[in-house]
């Protein structure tokens, strides 16, 4: 099997990984320097996103070797490194509230102000479907893999915080039926849309803001030392979920959509993460607590990193949207 379905390069970093991933492991990567890499930048996201694939489904005739690949796995920590200091600096995790779990969540967990806004807002407001396919054509980089991430907390918890993971995460994975799983009923929506199902097939589409919601969770997930901070990344997820699956499910609606699947993904969100919100906040979030209170700054990290890369990716939509031009690369 060939590499030829390797992404296109979009700077030294992604060129230096992908030119390695096409000859066997062991082979080395090629030296880059990363220390004045743009953090939100496509080189890095494309390179990071690339290195954590290795993980999940990898890419097509690549070795599997490179998976664990010592010179791989040190760029990775690179990018992951600049990528997390970026994050600190917006996030401001210097703040007296640093710790205040509650306090990080409570924007979630009440009544949304009328006049919010979003990509869910944006495409209620203004139903037109070629930039609902646009959005589905962005999220499929995470949803075709919901919830492959999140389960990586499962071995790093204990008790009652890894068993209301386990609850999570099963409904997740559609209760043991591989038609409900979350992922297949995405594929479902976009095959509705007349899009491409296919894992990874808009990958080459996908700019930086899109890819930096995926790498956080990886970034997070793939680290015990950042287990709290994958919670907070959880918790914020799934507490955020319902309101916006409930205002695209009302844009399937507005756009005349008739075909079930394309509204069956968000109104199963709807009502699913409503209850998943109160596991993660009341089990995992306390369970881990009352094992290690010293993680209460790490949660709270991850609720906020969530909130900004979202925005970032919400800025670029509607910013491109509001210009006329495709988001989309």
């Amino acid at each position: 099997m060939t590499t030829e379905k390797l992404p296109r390069p979009r700077g030294v970093v992604s060129e230096a990984v992908f030119e390695a991933l096409r000859s066997p492991a062991g082979g080395g990567v090629a030296a880059v320097p990363t220390e004045r890499l743009d953090p939100w930048g496509d080189d890095l996201h494309l390179a990071l996103y690339a290195c954590h694939e290795l993980h999940y489904r990898s890419f097509p005739g690549v070795d599997p070797e490179w998976e664990w690949d010592i010179a791989l796995l040190d760029l990775r920590a690179r990018l992951e490194a600049r990528f997390l200091d970026a994050l600190r600096s917006e996030c401001g995790s210097g703040s007296e509230a640093a710790d205040d779990v509650e306090a990080a969540l409570a924007p979630l967990l009440y009544a949304e102000p009328a006049d919010g806004t979003g990509v869910s807002h944006y495409l209620l407001a203004r139903p037109d479907l070629e930039r609902f396919r646009e959005y589905v054509t962005h999220r499929s980089i995470y949803h075709l893999k919901e919830a492959d991430p999140h389960s990586l907390l499962i071995s790093r918890l204990n008790g009652r915080a890894k068993a209301a993971v386990v609850t999570v995460e099963f409904d997740e994975y559609g209760g043991g039926r591989a038609e409900r799983m979350h992922s297949a009923l995405f594929a479902d929506l976009m095959r509705g849309l007349g899009l491409d199902a296919t894992y990874g097939a808009y990958l080459d589409r996908a700019p930086a803001p899109m890819l930096a919601v995926v790498n956080l969770m990886s970034t997070f997930g793939w680290h015990r030392a950042r287990r709290g901070m994958m919670v907070g990344h959880f918790a914020a997820a799934e507490a955020g979920t319902p309101p916006s699956a409930a205002r695209l499910a009302k844009a399937v609606e507005a756009l005349g959509i008739e075909d079930p699947a394309c509204t069956l993904f968000f109104t199963e969100h709807v009502e699913a993460d409503a209850v998943h919100e109160q596991l993660m906040r009341r089990e995992v979030i306390g369970g881990l607590l009352d094992e290690d209170p010293n993680l209460a700054a790490d949660i709270v990290f991850g609720v906020h990193a969530t909130g900004r890369v979202e925005e970032r990716f919400a800025e670029h939509v509607i910013g491109a949207w509001e210009s006329g031009r495709s988001s989309l690369l």
